[in-house]
């Protein structure tokens, strides 16, 4: 198979760890912010998370970089732009991006301007490439409850305008879910959709609660099902899509190696699984990248691919006109 000539639908991308590094500089320098280092080469060290990362909490340390650049509207429609940029280069031909507003408010910028800049690069992407494209909210685990309602409340206004789901994300810790239930409700009132990160450190039981506290309608990661019969069950019966990030996985040390991780078990055993970057630059990788990594690994075979990309366009929360367009790429 030609990795690269596939057609690929993403589901699980970060904004802010998808920064060009030359981005990184050239907006730090545009703007006045000091960064560790201007050279290219070095900066790349601080930004790139190596296999023998150790775990979750410290590949997360890789954001606090990025964010330094992603304080503007001008920087925050330039870096969406860039991703999707990148991404149409590689035949992506839908990609829902998540961030997480709050974090973007530093230097004045309103919740609402946050988001809608993203919404701009994003539709400047659509009209120069050939992808299509929503965005996802994501709400901090490591905020208070307070903050989630505010992400769901001036979110609200975006939603079939860009805008199509709720997230929570950053450090998992047991049962983080029943703190949450009450914004995700809402969010779900409002009509955002839900995904949520969970069983990604370890722990399946956050998985069984995202599904049957939150309502989530697919998992970031949700590795550790394999080991919690009763999510890894909640999961196949419902058709609950998980977003899987292998290189990610073995960064944050949720698998030790490729051949670890679970993606082709599940998928054989009819638990529908999708193939995404994660964080295209913290994790220095594309979706071609993560496509021949699986491949590598699992010898996935055409109808295999054709499988996954199916259950990518079937679980995204695009409209119905964007998925058979996406079909119609296949």
């Amino acid at each position: 198979m030609n990795f690269l000539a596939l057609p690929k639908i993403e589901l699980h991308c970060h904004l802010d760890g998808s920064v060009r590094i030359e981005t990184v500089i050239d907006i730090a320098q545009k703007e006045g912010i000091q960064l560790p280092t201007f050279d290219k080469n070095e900066l790349q060290k601080e930004l790139i998370v190596p296999l023998e990362c150790e775990s979750l909490d410290e590949y997360l340390k890789r954001f606090s970089l990025p964010n330094l650049v992603m304080q503007s509207k001008e920087s925050l429609r330039r870096i969406t732009f860039e991703l999707f940029e990148n991404a149409a280069r590689e035949n992506v031909k839908y990609m829902e991006v998540r961030f997480a507003p709050l974090l973007h408010t530093l230097k004045g910028l309103s919740v609402e301007e946050v988001i809608q800049s993203v919404i701009e690069g994003m539709r400047e992407a659509e009209s120069c490439y050939e992808i299509k494209g929503n965005i996802i909210l994501s709400c901090m685990r490591t905020m208070p409850v307070e903050s989630a309602f505010e992400v769901v409340e001036k979110g609200k206004k975006f939603l079939g305008k860009g805008v199509v789901a709720i997230d929570l994300c950053a450090s998992e810790e047991e049962g983080f879910c029943e703190r949450f239930v009450d914004p995700i409700l809402l969010a779900k009132e409002y009509g955002y959709r839900v995904t949520i990160h969970a069983g990604e450190t370890g722990i399946g039981k956050n998985v069984l609660e995202a599904i049957e506290l939150l309502g989530a309608q697919r998992v970031g990661h949700g590795v550790f099902i394999k080991d919690c019969p009763e999510a890894y069950k909640i999961v196949k019966e419902r058709q609950v899509v998980l977003e899987m990030c292998p290189t990610s996985n073995v960064q944050t040390k949720a698998v030790h190696h490729y051949s670890d991780h679970p993606i082709y078990n599940f998928h054989k055993d009819g638990v529908k699984v999708t193939i995404n970057t994660d964080n295209r630059t913290v994790s220095d990788t594309t979706m071609t990248k993560e496509i021949h990594l699986v491949n590598n690994e699992f010898k996935l075979s055409e109808e295999d691919y054709r499988q996954i990309y199916l259950n990518s366009v079937e679980a995204s929360f695009a409209d119905q006109e964007t998925k058979e367009w996406c079909l119609a790429k296949y």
